[in-house]
Protein backbone atom coordinates (compact mmCIF):
# COMPACT_ATOMS: atom_id res chain seq x y z
CA UNK A 1 0.00 0.00 0.00
CA UNK A 2 1.48 3.35 -0.55
CA UNK A 3 1.12 6.30 2.02
CA UNK A 4 1.78 10.08 1.60
CA UNK A 5 3.15 11.79 4.30
CA UNK A 6 -0.06 14.31 4.45
CA UNK A 7 -2.27 10.66 4.75
CA UNK A 8 -0.10 10.09 8.26
CA UNK A 9 0.38 11.09 11.48
CA UNK A 10 3.86 13.08 12.14
CA UNK A 11 5.40 10.55 13.86
CA UNK A 12 4.76 7.36 11.29
CA UNK A 13 5.55 10.34 8.52
CA UNK A 14 9.17 11.02 10.01
CA UNK A 15 8.94 6.93 10.87
CA UNK A 16 8.87 5.82 7.14
CA UNK A 17 10.80 8.67 5.81
CA UNK A 18 13.69 7.15 7.46
CA UNK A 19 13.25 4.10 6.36
CA UNK A 20 15.88 3.63 3.42
CA UNK A 21 14.82 0.42 2.04
CA UNK A 22 11.69 1.39 1.41
CA UNK A 23 10.68 2.91 -1.85
CA UNK A 24 10.25 6.80 -1.61
CA UNK A 25 7.18 8.68 -2.16
CA UNK A 26 7.57 11.70 -4.83
CA UNK A 27 5.60 13.56 -3.05
CA UNK A 28 6.98 16.05 -0.76
CA UNK A 29 9.82 16.65 -3.51
CA UNK A 30 9.78 19.97 -4.96
CA UNK A 31 12.16 19.42 -8.34
CA UNK A 32 14.55 22.43 -9.43
CA UNK A 33 14.72 22.81 -13.51
CA UNK A 34 12.22 19.84 -13.57
CA UNK A 35 8.97 19.07 -15.37
CA UNK A 36 7.32 17.95 -11.76
CA UNK A 37 4.56 16.56 -12.94
CA UNK A 38 5.95 14.35 -15.92
CA UNK A 39 8.88 13.25 -14.17
CA UNK A 40 6.59 11.94 -10.97
CA UNK A 41 4.37 10.03 -13.54
CA UNK A 42 7.60 8.33 -15.28
CA UNK A 43 10.54 8.78 -12.44
CA UNK A 44 14.37 8.55 -13.58
CA UNK A 45 15.98 7.40 -10.50
CA UNK A 46 20.00 7.15 -10.43
CA UNK A 47 21.07 4.89 -7.59
CA UNK A 48 24.89 4.84 -7.58
CA UNK A 49 27.77 5.68 -9.62
CA UNK A 50 31.45 5.09 -10.35
CA UNK A 51 33.77 5.65 -12.75
CA UNK A 52 31.80 6.82 -16.05
CA UNK A 53 28.54 5.22 -15.09
CA UNK A 54 25.27 6.09 -13.08
CA UNK A 55 23.34 2.82 -11.99
CA UNK A 56 19.89 3.44 -12.37
CA UNK A 57 17.33 2.31 -10.12
CA UNK A 58 16.24 -0.69 -11.98
CA UNK A 59 19.66 -1.32 -12.23
CA UNK A 60 21.01 -0.45 -15.82
CA UNK A 61 24.19 1.49 -15.99
CA UNK A 62 24.24 4.53 -17.54
CA UNK A 63 26.81 6.43 -19.34
CA UNK A 64 27.30 9.50 -18.16
CA UNK A 65 27.86 12.11 -20.81
CA UNK A 66 27.18 15.05 -19.04
CA UNK A 67 29.86 14.52 -15.92
CA UNK A 68 26.67 14.88 -13.77
CA UNK A 69 25.68 18.30 -14.31
CA UNK A 70 28.97 19.79 -15.84
CA UNK A 71 30.97 19.03 -12.04
CA UNK A 72 32.23 15.70 -11.90
CA UNK A 73 35.41 16.06 -14.08
CA UNK A 74 37.22 13.71 -12.61
CA UNK A 75 34.61 10.83 -12.81
CA UNK A 76 32.39 9.17 -9.96
CA UNK A 77 33.01 7.67 -6.40
CA UNK A 78 36.82 8.14 -6.41
CA UNK A 79 38.42 7.39 -3.55
CA UNK A 80 40.71 10.03 -2.79
CA UNK A 81 38.04 12.49 -2.76
CA UNK A 82 35.46 10.29 -0.96
CA UNK A 83 38.08 9.46 1.99
CA UNK A 84 39.43 13.22 2.49
CA UNK A 85 35.37 13.79 3.32
CA UNK A 86 35.06 10.97 5.69
CA UNK A 87 37.80 12.26 7.92
CA UNK A 88 37.26 15.43 7.98
CA UNK A 89 33.76 14.55 9.38
CA UNK A 90 35.00 12.61 12.12
CA UNK A 91 37.12 15.45 12.59
CA UNK A 92 35.88 18.53 12.02
CA UNK A 93 32.19 18.74 11.07
CA UNK A 94 31.39 22.25 11.15
CA UNK A 95 33.27 25.80 11.90
CA UNK A 96 31.50 29.36 12.02
CA UNK A 97 32.92 31.04 9.00
CA UNK A 98 32.34 34.88 10.15
CA UNK A 99 35.25 36.09 12.97
CA UNK A 100 36.26 32.18 12.74
CA UNK A 101 38.27 30.12 10.84
CA UNK A 102 39.87 26.60 10.40
CA UNK A 103 43.05 25.43 8.46
CA UNK A 104 41.61 24.11 5.14
CA UNK A 105 40.01 26.95 4.26
CA UNK A 106 43.41 28.79 3.63
CA UNK A 107 44.76 25.94 1.90
CA UNK A 108 42.36 25.90 -0.69
CA UNK A 109 42.34 29.38 -1.16
CA UNK A 110 46.20 28.91 -1.71
CA UNK A 111 46.10 25.92 -3.87
CA UNK A 112 43.59 27.43 -6.33
CA UNK A 113 45.48 30.45 -6.09
CA UNK A 114 48.52 28.65 -7.39
CA UNK A 115 46.45 27.32 -10.03
CA UNK A 116 44.55 29.87 -11.58
CA UNK A 117 45.56 32.83 -14.24
CA UNK A 118 48.14 35.16 -13.11
CA UNK A 119 46.75 37.76 -10.72
CA UNK A 120 43.81 36.04 -9.29
CA UNK A 121 45.26 35.14 -5.97
CA UNK A 122 42.48 36.37 -4.31
CA UNK A 123 39.79 34.01 -2.98
CA UNK A 124 35.99 34.28 -1.54
CA UNK A 125 34.16 31.07 -0.55
CA UNK A 126 30.35 30.29 -1.50
CA UNK A 127 28.13 27.29 -1.91
CA UNK A 128 27.34 27.40 -5.34
CA UNK A 129 27.89 29.37 -8.55
CA UNK A 130 24.90 31.42 -7.96
CA UNK A 131 25.98 32.58 -5.04
CA UNK A 132 29.37 33.09 -6.60
CA UNK A 133 28.01 35.40 -8.86
CA UNK A 134 26.03 37.68 -6.75
CA UNK A 135 29.14 37.72 -4.53
CA UNK A 136 31.40 39.21 -7.92
CA UNK A 137 28.97 41.28 -8.71
CA UNK A 138 28.54 43.02 -5.03
CA UNK A 139 33.04 43.14 -5.27
CA UNK A 140 33.00 44.85 -8.40
CA UNK A 141 30.31 47.53 -6.66
CA UNK A 142 32.24 47.41 -3.69
CA UNK A 143 35.48 48.01 -5.43
CA UNK A 144 34.52 51.08 -7.74
CA UNK A 145 32.74 52.66 -4.04
CA UNK A 146 35.99 52.08 -2.39
CA UNK A 147 37.59 53.75 -5.99
CA UNK A 148 35.34 56.67 -5.29
CA UNK A 149 32.93 55.80 -8.15
CA UNK A 150 30.46 55.05 -6.33
CA UNK A 151 27.94 56.01 -9.47
CA UNK A 152 29.48 53.31 -11.00
CA UNK A 153 26.21 50.32 -10.51
CA UNK A 154 25.13 49.17 -13.90
CA UNK A 155 26.20 45.82 -14.94
CA UNK A 156 26.48 44.54 -18.63
CA UNK A 157 25.48 40.77 -19.07
CA UNK A 158 24.69 38.69 -22.51
CA UNK A 159 21.44 37.29 -24.26
CA UNK A 160 21.55 33.65 -23.64
CA UNK A 161 24.05 34.20 -20.92
CA UNK A 162 23.12 31.99 -17.64
CA UNK A 163 24.52 32.78 -14.39
CA UNK A 164 22.63 31.12 -11.98
CA UNK A 165 19.85 31.54 -10.47
CA UNK A 166 20.42 34.44 -7.57
CA UNK A 167 18.40 37.59 -8.46
CA UNK A 168 21.36 39.60 -8.74
CA UNK A 169 22.41 36.34 -11.67
CA UNK A 170 18.68 36.15 -13.11
CA UNK A 171 19.07 39.85 -14.05
CA UNK A 172 22.72 39.66 -15.04
CA UNK A 173 21.58 36.41 -17.37
CA UNK A 174 20.01 36.80 -20.96
CA UNK A 175 17.98 33.07 -20.95
CA UNK A 176 14.58 35.02 -20.97
CA UNK A 177 12.71 31.93 -19.83
CA UNK A 178 14.80 32.46 -16.38
CA UNK A 179 13.75 35.93 -16.43
CA UNK A 180 10.46 36.29 -16.90
CA UNK A 181 8.89 35.22 -13.55
CA UNK A 182 10.69 37.33 -11.93
CA UNK A 183 11.05 40.50 -14.11
CA UNK A 184 9.48 42.88 -11.34
CA UNK A 185 11.68 41.67 -8.98
CA UNK A 186 15.26 42.16 -10.83
CA UNK A 187 18.63 44.59 -10.99
CA UNK A 188 16.94 47.32 -13.03
CA UNK A 189 20.13 49.06 -13.89
CA UNK A 190 21.41 46.03 -16.72
CA UNK A 191 21.93 46.01 -20.13
CA UNK A 192 22.42 42.79 -22.71
CA UNK A 193 25.63 42.63 -25.03
CA UNK A 194 24.07 40.41 -28.45
CA UNK A 195 24.88 36.60 -28.00
CA UNK A 196 27.68 35.21 -30.04
CA UNK A 197 25.51 32.28 -32.26
CA UNK A 198 25.56 33.03 -35.84
CA UNK A 199 24.90 29.70 -37.71
CA UNK A 200 24.68 31.44 -41.09
CA UNK A 201 28.24 32.12 -41.13
CA UNK A 202 29.26 30.07 -38.73
CA UNK A 203 27.57 26.28 -38.54
CA UNK A 204 29.76 23.11 -38.05
CA UNK A 205 32.53 25.51 -37.13
CA UNK A 206 35.96 23.51 -35.52
CA UNK A 207 36.84 25.27 -32.80
CA UNK A 208 36.34 28.84 -32.34
CA UNK A 209 33.96 30.12 -35.33
CA UNK A 210 35.65 32.76 -37.14
CA UNK A 211 32.89 35.18 -37.20
CA UNK A 212 31.21 37.46 -35.12
CA UNK A 213 34.26 39.71 -32.59
CA UNK A 214 33.01 42.76 -33.94
CA UNK A 215 29.83 41.97 -31.79
CA UNK A 216 31.75 42.47 -28.48
CA UNK A 217 31.91 46.00 -30.28
CA UNK A 218 27.75 46.29 -28.75
CA UNK A 219 29.69 47.00 -25.12
CA UNK A 220 31.12 50.26 -26.89
CA UNK A 221 27.36 51.75 -27.87
CA UNK A 222 26.12 50.52 -24.30
CA UNK A 223 29.19 52.48 -22.91
CA UNK A 224 28.39 55.55 -25.10
CA UNK A 225 24.96 55.26 -24.46
CA UNK A 226 24.44 54.96 -20.44
CA UNK A 227 28.33 56.49 -19.72
CA UNK A 228 31.18 54.69 -18.48
CA UNK A 229 31.42 56.41 -15.39
CA UNK A 230 27.54 54.95 -14.39
CA UNK A 231 29.02 50.80 -15.22
CA UNK A 232 30.65 48.57 -12.68
CA UNK A 233 31.34 45.58 -14.90
CA UNK A 234 30.87 42.94 -17.62
CA UNK A 235 29.90 39.06 -17.27
CA UNK A 236 30.06 36.79 -19.56
CA UNK A 237 30.69 32.73 -20.01
CA UNK A 238 34.30 32.25 -22.05
CA UNK A 239 31.71 29.51 -23.71
CA UNK A 240 28.16 29.67 -22.95
CA UNK A 241 27.26 25.76 -21.41
CA UNK A 242 23.70 25.99 -20.24
CA UNK A 243 22.22 27.70 -23.10
CA UNK A 244 23.17 25.01 -26.04
CA UNK A 245 27.58 25.37 -25.66
CA UNK A 246 28.12 28.69 -27.53
CA UNK A 247 31.77 28.99 -28.52
CA UNK A 248 33.25 32.75 -28.45
CA UNK A 249 34.30 33.65 -31.85
CA UNK A 250 38.31 34.60 -32.62
CA UNK A 251 39.12 37.50 -31.11
CA UNK A 252 35.91 38.27 -28.82
CA UNK A 253 37.03 38.07 -25.80
CA UNK A 254 40.17 40.02 -26.59
CA UNK A 255 37.66 42.92 -28.17
CA UNK A 256 35.97 42.88 -24.51
CA UNK A 257 38.86 42.75 -22.80
CA UNK A 258 39.96 45.62 -24.44
CA UNK A 259 37.05 47.66 -23.89
CA UNK A 260 36.75 47.20 -20.45
CA UNK A 261 40.28 48.39 -19.82
CA UNK A 262 39.85 51.29 -22.29
CA UNK A 263 36.60 52.65 -19.68
CA UNK A 264 37.72 50.90 -16.44
CA UNK A 265 35.18 48.61 -16.22
CA UNK A 266 35.85 45.30 -14.36
CA UNK A 267 35.40 41.65 -16.62
CA UNK A 268 33.82 39.05 -14.96
CA UNK A 269 34.20 35.81 -16.37
CA UNK A 270 31.84 32.88 -14.66
CA UNK A 271 33.56 29.67 -15.12
CA UNK A 272 31.64 27.56 -13.13
CA UNK A 273 31.00 25.42 -16.38
CA UNK A 274 34.20 25.97 -17.65
CA UNK A 275 37.10 25.40 -15.40
CA UNK A 276 39.06 22.99 -13.86
CA UNK A 277 40.10 21.15 -17.31
CA UNK A 278 36.77 21.82 -19.11
CA UNK A 279 38.16 23.26 -22.11
CA UNK A 280 41.68 21.43 -22.00
CA UNK A 281 43.13 23.95 -19.83
CA UNK A 282 42.74 24.30 -15.97
CA UNK A 283 39.91 27.56 -16.95
CA UNK A 284 38.40 29.32 -20.18
CA UNK A 285 40.91 32.55 -19.11
CA UNK A 286 43.95 29.79 -19.88
CA UNK A 287 42.41 28.49 -22.87
CA UNK A 288 41.54 32.12 -24.67
CA UNK A 289 44.41 33.66 -23.08
CA UNK A 290 42.31 36.69 -21.45
CA UNK A 291 42.57 37.03 -17.85
CA UNK A 292 39.39 38.57 -16.35
CA UNK A 293 39.08 41.16 -13.02
CA UNK A 294 37.09 38.56 -11.40
CA UNK A 295 36.25 34.92 -12.12
CA UNK A 296 33.60 32.47 -10.64
CA UNK A 297 33.92 29.01 -9.68
CA UNK A 298 32.30 25.48 -8.83
CA UNK A 299 30.95 22.63 -9.98
CA UNK A 300 34.61 20.92 -10.88
CA UNK A 301 35.79 22.25 -7.86
CA UNK A 302 35.09 19.46 -5.22
CA UNK A 303 34.00 17.44 -8.25
CA UNK A 304 30.64 17.58 -7.36
CA UNK A 305 31.15 15.97 -4.30
CA UNK A 306 30.10 18.62 -1.73
CA UNK A 307 28.54 21.80 -3.15
CA UNK A 308 31.41 24.87 -2.81
CA UNK A 309 31.82 27.96 -5.36
CA UNK A 310 34.13 30.39 -4.74
CA UNK A 311 35.15 33.71 -6.80
CA UNK A 312 39.05 34.52 -7.63
CA UNK A 313 39.54 37.85 -7.37
CA UNK A 314 42.35 40.29 -8.51
CA UNK A 315 44.63 41.50 -5.74
CA UNK A 316 44.21 45.14 -6.59
CA UNK A 317 40.40 44.86 -6.82
CA UNK A 318 41.07 43.29 -2.99
CA UNK A 319 43.36 45.35 -1.49
CA UNK A 320 41.45 48.15 -2.93
CA UNK A 321 37.94 47.05 -0.74
CA UNK A 322 40.49 46.55 1.79
CA UNK A 323 42.24 49.63 2.13
CA UNK A 324 39.11 51.95 1.89
CA UNK A 325 37.22 50.56 4.55
CA UNK A 326 36.99 51.60 8.00
CA UNK A 327 38.09 49.70 10.76
CA UNK A 328 36.25 46.34 11.23
CA UNK A 329 34.07 43.99 8.58
CA UNK A 330 35.79 45.28 5.25
CA UNK A 331 33.19 43.72 2.94
CA UNK A 332 29.68 42.86 4.34
CA UNK A 333 28.78 39.57 2.43
CA UNK A 334 29.23 36.01 3.44
CA UNK A 335 27.53 32.59 3.69
CA UNK A 336 26.94 30.58 7.23
CA UNK A 337 28.93 27.47 5.35
CA UNK A 338 31.44 29.75 3.19
CA UNK A 339 34.63 27.17 3.63
CA UNK A 340 32.79 24.30 4.62
CA UNK A 341 34.99 22.36 6.30
CA UNK A 342 33.95 18.91 4.15
CA UNK A 343 34.02 20.96 1.19
CA UNK A 344 37.61 22.56 1.34
CA UNK A 345 38.42 18.73 2.15
CA UNK A 346 36.71 17.95 -1.32
CA UNK A 347 37.72 20.65 -2.95
CA UNK A 348 41.75 19.63 -1.91
CA UNK A 349 41.33 16.00 -2.67
CA UNK A 350 40.05 17.10 -6.27
CA UNK A 351 42.76 19.34 -7.07
CA UNK A 352 45.11 16.63 -5.87
CA UNK A 353 43.62 14.38 -8.23
CA UNK A 354 43.38 16.22 -11.17
CA UNK A 355 47.45 17.42 -10.62
CA UNK A 356 48.01 13.78 -9.84
CA UNK A 357 46.15 12.19 -12.78
CA UNK A 358 47.18 15.04 -15.21
CA UNK A 359 43.77 15.15 -16.04
CA UNK A 360 43.90 19.17 -17.46
CA UNK A 361 46.66 17.38 -20.32
CA UNK A 362 44.74 14.24 -20.64
CA UNK A 363 41.71 16.40 -21.66
CA UNK A 364 43.62 18.41 -24.24
CA UNK A 365 45.06 15.08 -25.52
CA UNK A 366 41.14 13.79 -26.01
CA UNK A 367 40.36 16.91 -27.21
CA UNK A 368 41.10 16.23 -31.19
CA UNK A 369 39.38 12.82 -30.83
CA UNK A 370 36.23 14.26 -29.33
CA UNK A 371 35.86 16.76 -32.07
CA UNK A 372 36.25 14.34 -35.03
CA UNK A 373 33.76 12.14 -32.87
CA UNK A 374 31.00 15.02 -32.58
CA UNK A 375 31.51 16.33 -35.82
CA UNK A 376 31.18 12.51 -37.35
CA UNK A 377 27.30 13.20 -36.55
CA UNK A 378 26.70 15.54 -39.29
CA UNK A 379 24.01 14.77 -41.99
CA UNK A 380 21.92 12.89 -39.64
CA UNK A 381 18.30 13.76 -39.18
CA UNK A 382 17.35 16.94 -38.28
CA UNK A 383 20.97 18.23 -37.25
CA UNK A 384 22.07 22.13 -38.02
CA UNK A 385 24.91 22.75 -35.91
CA UNK A 386 27.86 20.88 -34.21
CA UNK A 387 29.99 22.86 -31.96
CA UNK A 388 33.01 21.56 -29.86
CA UNK A 389 35.72 22.59 -27.95
CA UNK A 390 37.99 20.70 -25.20
CA UNK A 391 35.97 18.21 -23.52
CA UNK A 392 32.71 20.06 -24.40
CA UNK A 393 30.50 19.53 -27.69
CA UNK A 394 26.63 20.36 -28.44
CA UNK A 395 24.56 19.00 -31.17
CA UNK A 396 21.93 21.17 -32.28
CA UNK A 397 18.44 20.16 -33.94
CA UNK A 398 15.80 21.73 -35.86
CA UNK A 399 12.85 22.02 -33.75
CA UNK A 400 8.95 20.71 -34.55
CA UNK A 401 6.88 23.11 -35.67
CA UNK A 402 5.12 24.84 -32.85
CA UNK A 403 7.12 22.82 -30.59
CA UNK A 404 10.12 23.94 -29.77
CA UNK A 405 12.18 22.14 -27.67
CA UNK A 406 10.17 19.01 -27.70
CA UNK A 407 12.70 16.96 -30.66
CA UNK A 408 16.04 17.28 -28.12
CA UNK A 409 13.71 15.93 -24.92
CA UNK A 410 12.46 13.36 -26.63
CA UNK A 411 16.11 12.85 -27.67
CA UNK A 412 16.97 12.94 -24.15
CA UNK A 413 14.46 10.40 -22.87
CA UNK A 414 15.44 8.08 -25.76
CA UNK A 415 19.04 8.08 -25.01
CA UNK A 416 18.28 7.75 -21.08
CA UNK A 417 16.35 4.73 -22.38
CA UNK A 418 19.38 3.28 -24.01
CA UNK A 419 21.84 3.73 -21.42
CA UNK A 420 23.18 7.15 -21.81
CA UNK A 421 22.73 10.29 -20.28
CA UNK A 422 22.60 13.77 -22.25
CA UNK A 423 21.67 17.15 -21.48
CA UNK A 424 19.33 19.39 -23.29
CA UNK A 425 18.73 22.96 -23.44
CA UNK A 426 16.09 24.00 -25.96
CA UNK A 427 16.90 22.18 -28.81
CA UNK A 428 20.20 21.53 -28.58
CA UNK A 429 21.63 17.97 -26.64
CA UNK A 430 24.86 18.93 -25.25
CA UNK A 431 27.73 16.89 -24.14
CA UNK A 432 30.89 17.06 -21.36
CA UNK A 433 31.63 13.96 -20.04
CA UNK A 434 34.45 13.21 -17.48
CA UNK A 435 37.57 13.65 -18.50
CA UNK A 436 38.57 10.30 -17.50
CA UNK A 437 36.96 9.18 -20.29
CA UNK A 438 38.12 6.73 -22.91
CA UNK A 439 37.69 6.60 -26.58
CA UNK A 440 35.63 3.74 -25.87
CA UNK A 441 33.18 5.79 -23.95
CA UNK A 442 33.42 8.30 -26.78
CA UNK A 443 32.66 6.07 -29.47
CA UNK A 444 29.89 4.78 -27.33
CA UNK A 445 27.95 8.01 -27.02
CA UNK A 446 28.37 8.90 -30.90
CA UNK A 447 27.10 5.40 -31.55
CA UNK A 448 24.08 5.98 -29.30
CA UNK A 449 23.14 9.47 -30.24
CA UNK A 450 23.50 8.61 -34.18
CA UNK A 451 20.58 5.57 -33.15
CA UNK A 452 18.48 7.85 -31.59
CA UNK A 453 18.98 10.95 -33.57
CA UNK A 454 17.84 8.45 -36.88
CA UNK A 455 15.36 7.16 -34.74
CA UNK A 456 13.63 10.13 -34.56
CA UNK A 457 13.54 10.78 -38.54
Amino acid sequence: MTHTAGSLDRADALALAADASRDPSLDAHWMPFTANRAFKRAPRLLVEAEGMHYTAADGRRILDGTSGLWCVNAGHGRAPIVRAIQEQAARLDYAPAFQMGHPLSFRLAEALAAIAPAGLDRVFFTNSGSEAVDTALKMALAYHRARGEPSRVRFVGRQRGYHGVGLGGVAVGGIEGNRAPFVGCLTPHVDHLPHTHDPARNAFSRGQPAHGAELADALERIVAERGAETIAAVIVEPVAGSTGVLLPPAGYLERLRAICDRHGLLLIFDEVITGFGRLAAPFGADRFGVVPDLMTVAKGLTNGAVPMGAVLARRDVHDAVMDAAAPGIEFAHGYTYSGHPLACAAGLATLRLYEDEALFARAAAMAPYWEDAVHALRGLPHVVDLRALGMVGAIELAPRDGAPGARAFDAFLECFHRGLLVRVTGDTIALSPPLVAERAHVDTMVDVLGGVLRGLA
